[in-house]
């Protein structure tokens, strides 16, 4: 197996990866409005409450995921829409770095500094979906090990912070169009919050990619068919 830990520059990309209530959240620069922060694993309570004060958001929510595509396709390019687009869906395609992926209708994209892209529910805040993007010389995902090898090593050291206890639930290798992915399913429980996680992984274009997406537990029931959704849809394209 080849060690994940030889590469400082994925430990440092994926280390902002441990907790979507980690690190600096920030406001898409093509979102308008005032930006906001996230800075602690009590912040997001405050945003919560201030969200949840708001009556019939969900509901609003809810109605505008059945007009969004009519709205997009008022404005945005057919390439816009390279990847599948699913009911409650929105799909977003990297030209630049060559991958596409949906996520659910509602999520708000942030900027998080050393992930590629992430899109998140501002109400419940571990329900979110990021995208790393980092060199490599290596060519097939397969050559840093098996799924469970490289699962554990990612969950361990990359998507969980030392003071969280993980736990690997399954791993699986498929193909698409030529090209190995591995998926996985796992839990990290901090002290006062578990997130119930899904991740993709995939070489190409000289890059290693990683989507992960997930969700509280007390909420993983509701929302599993929607993650199941984001995670296998993501697919990668040569740039």
């Amino acid at each position: 197996m080849v060690s994940l830990q030889k590469y400082p520059s994925v430990h440092h990309a994926y280390m902002l990866n441990a907790s979507p209530q980690q690190g600096l959240f920030r406001n898409s620069p093509n979102r308008r409005g005032p930006g906001f922060l996230i800075r602690s694993e009590q912040a997001p309570e405050v945003s919560i409450s201030s969200c949840q004060d708001r009556p019939g958001r969900r509901q609003f929510l809810a109605m505008g995921s059945t007009i969004a595509p009519l709205l997009l396709m008022s404005y945005q390019t057919p390439t816009s829409f390279a990847a599948e687009s699913k009911k409650g869906f929105l799909p977003v395609t990297d030209k630049k770095d060559g991958y596409n992926f949906v996520y659910p209708f509602g999520w708000q994209e942030v900027v998080v500094e050393g992930q590629d892209k992430v899109f998140k529910d501002v109400i419940e805040p571990l329900e979110s979906v990021s995208v790393n993007v980092i060199p490599t010389n290596k060519q097939d995902i397969r050559d840093f090990g098996s799924p469970q090898e490289v699962a554990e090593t990612l969950i361990k050291k990359f998507l969980s912070s030392p003071s969280q206890k993980t736990k690997l639930i399954e791993a699986s290798e498929h193909d698409i169009e030529g090209k190995a992915y591995y998926t996985f399913e796992f839990v990290a429980q901090a002290p006062n919050f578990t997130r119930h996680g899904l991740t993709a992984v995939c070489i190409g274009n000289g890059k290693f990619y990683t989507l992960t997406t997930g969700a509280n537990e007390r909420r993983w029931e509701k929302m599993k068919d929607r993650l199941h959704t984001v995670v296998d849809s993501f697919k990668i394209f040569n740039v």
